[in-house]
């Protein structure tokens, strides 16, 4: 395989032990980067580390320090830290097991490929695979990777498995305080048909390559232009949907505007069933 393993170890259940190897399941994508120029010259900025009252100073100088009261600090070279002995540096061990859709998803943070590590682990690593599957369950467990312990989830993943970072209790905010001013009310019975009549008419199977940052595209473009036309003039663009009336009402008419959302080429909403009328009895002659 020509990536090189995030992190390389075994995964253990109960007396089992299967080794595996762990490779990002994400990349950066195409993200716009700048540098910062120093504009007369035209030449880009550098940064030195700089000590207050000495100047600048050699990085291998530079220690690691955590600060227990204003202006002291622990110094901690990084074979300390390194030699800081956790079960989990090298073992992944699933200590429990939960429903597939129990965990909240705020509680995801990134993806992993999961690889059995050589032809004697595929065995083992199979059986785990479809125990899983079978059980539609998803393991926890505890792993350090790059300098900080994790909170894991295993699920499986097609012929493989995706090893997902959670994060911790403490890291996710309670979603009661932000919720609770809003009123829990019960919508009208014609805007809710109108809505959910709305969505059946945008559903569609999810094909991430038709999604794709525009304001990175707007930016690759501003970049082309600028180079092109090799000049330091500010290009600004006004915005196509500006009508100058900042101070509108934003007050809509929340059925009209689904209305009008469905009057477009597409489904209809569908029509209410009504008995049929009978047919008024002819008059005799």
């Amino acid at each position: 395989m020509a990536a090189r393993a995030y992190w390389q170890g075994q995964i253990r259940l109960a007396l089992v032990s299967i080794p595996v190897e762990i490779y990002s399941a994400t990349k950066s994508g195409a993200a716009v980067s700048f540098r910062q120029i120093h504009e007369p010259s035209g030449k880009p900025i550098h940064y030195e580390k700089v000590v207050t009252g000495v100047g600048p100073v050699d990085t291998d100088e530079i220690m690691k320090g955590y600060e227990i009261s204003k202006g002291e600090y622990v110094l901690l070279d990084q074979d300390e830290i390194d030699a800081v002995k956790l079960e989990s540096k090298k073992t992944l061990e699933l200590t429990q097991f939960v429903d597939a859709g129990e965990i909240d998803v705020l509680y995801f943070e990134k993806p992993y490929f999961v690889v059995p590590a050589d032809d004697l682990a595929e065995e083992a690593f199979i059986v785990l695979r479809e125990a899983l599957r079978q059980s539609k369950k998803v393991g926890l467990g505890q792993l350090a990777m790059r300098g900080r312990e994790y909170v894991v989830s295993l699920k499986p993943c097609g012929r493989g498995m995706v090893l997902e970072t959670l994060r911790y209790a403490d890291e996710v905010n309670k979603a009661q305080s932000y919720f609770r001013d809003i009123p829990d009310d019960k919508p009208d019975a014609d805007l809710l048909e109108l809505a959910e009549t709305l969505i059946d008419k945008k559903t569609a199977p999810f094909h991430p390559q038709e999604f794709h940052d525009r304001y990175v595209d707007a930016l690759k473009d501003l970049i082309e232009r600028k180079r092109k036309s090799r000049s330091n003039k500010k290009i600004i663009e006004e915005d196509e949907d500006s009508t100058g009336g900042r101070g509108a009402s934003n007050v809509v008419d929340l059925m009209a505007a689904l209305k009008k959302s469905l009057d477009k080429p597409g489904a209809k909403p569908a029509a209410k069933k009504t008995p049929a009328k009978k047919a008024p009895a002819k008059k005799r002659a």
